[in-house]
């Protein structure tokens, strides 16, 4: 009679679908993101405690991911994206209002935002789309793509979430370039951005008036870009973070003030210290070199991201594993441009760094599906 198998060995397969450099390259941001919580969050009880649960159930949450085959989340992939666009049409017809803004729908037992679904569910979605068609793949097909994408973000830019809108419209765009998107197209897009934001920089005395109204942004949307071309019209009100960021960055100097040192945090000049602005924590204490150190961990992260696609054996598997990780890349290039006062504030976290346990489980099922993608590659390619 066969003895049973230990239960680590039975268990060893369910491990093995971690990518041990992507894990590697977590752990350190993971690190990075704990001793720089740690001293954020000093004054708030409980919440360096509650961002490591977090970590903690993201973990889980990539594990279970990543032992999905990348078949499976591609069947998953239209239902996924049906249900969210569900959603959205729920929250603009009877969604709950907060702080002004109608984000949330209240399903009974819980209240979801769909808006977080749709940063999953648009790769997804375009990348099984372009995965059906590959072999017909016509100028058509990336139209149908592009109104497959423009419903979900007008529905969040109605909210009104500009922040949440553009993160998943820059997610289809990355699918739609990665599947062979003409540079004759994208080139003028480019031009028409620079030019844009060459004339609101030379026009801003001008445009960024109390009694100019901007007809197509919200008030509170051009107070923002206002804000970035000028804190100080506003330095005690709307300028108030963009101030008090560069202030903080520009005293860490090259090696930091020191862990738990940081005058402008534990003086609380630093709003949203612990979730979008925890940039400018980590540079005060840190330094310019703290800031390398962070740097060199997301092109680590990205290159590694970039490999996986690189290396994926069908369409679906390279469009969705590229996308995720250009999602990363503009998490990261977002927040460090608007906390460094570069960009708009816009509500955007940095990447395993900021508070947040919706945002690390959207982090960890983007590493999960990049793990997916590695592990199952052989049995895709057969």
């Amino acid at each position: 009679m066969m003895q049973p198998r230990p239960l680590l060995i039975r268990l060893k397969p369910y491990f093995s679908v971690l990518d041990g450099p992507l894990l590697f390259i977590l752990g350190l941001l993971a690190c990075s993101g704990l001793v720089v919580m740690y001293s954020s969050a000093f004054d708030f009880p409980g919440r360096f405690a509650d961002h490591l649960r977090n970590y903690m159930i993201a973990l889980v949450v990539m594990w279970l991911i990543a032992n999905i085959s990348p078949q499976t989340l591609m069947r998953i992939a239209v239902p996924l994206y049906v249900v969210g666009v569900l959603l959205l049409i729920g929250v603009a017809l009877g969604g709950e209002v907060r702080k002004g803004a109608r984000r949330w729908l209240n399903l009974g037992f819980t209240t979801v935002q769909p808006s977080e679904i749709m940063k999953i569910a648009m790769p997804l979605m375009l990348a099984w789309y372009f995965h059906k068609y590959e072999a017909v793949l016509k100028f058509k097909d990336f139209i149908v793509a592009s109104v497959l994408l423009i419903v979900p973000v007008a529905l969040i830019a109605r909210q009104p979430d500009l922040g949440t809108a553009i993160l998943i419209l820059l997610a289809g765009l990355f699918v739609l370039f990665f599947a062979g998107l003409s540079w004759k197209l994208i080139i003028p897009v480019i031009l028409a951005g620079m030019i844009g934001i060459t004339t609101l920089v030379a026009m801003e005395e001008k445009i960024c008036q109390p009694d100019v109204d901007w007809k197509i942004l919200h008030d509170y949307q051009k107070n923002r870009v206002c804000t970035q071309l000028n804190p100080m019209h506003d330095p005690l009100g709307k300028g108030f973070h963009t101030i008090q960021s560069a202030i903080a960055i520009g005293s860490g100097g090259l090696a930091g003030k020191g862990l738990m040192q940081g005058t402008q945090t534990h003086l609380e000049f630093i709003p949203e210290r612990t979730t979008d602005f925890i940039l400018a924590v980590y540079a005060e204490e840190f330094g310019l070199l703290g800031i390398i150190w962070l740097v060199i961990l997301y092109i680590a992260l990205v290159f590694r991201g970039l490999m996986i696609a690189g290396n994926a054996p069908n369409t679906f598997t390279r469009l969705l594993a590229g996308s995720v990780t250009l999602i990363f890349f503009t998490y990261a290039f977002v927040n460090m441009g608007m906390v460094a006062g570069m960009l708009p504030v816009v509500g955007v976290p940095l990447p395993f760094m900021s508070y947040g346990g919706t945002a690390l489980l959207t982090l960890g099922l983007g590493c999960g599906i990049l793990m997916s993608v590695q592990r199952h590659k052989a049995f895709i390619a057969r």
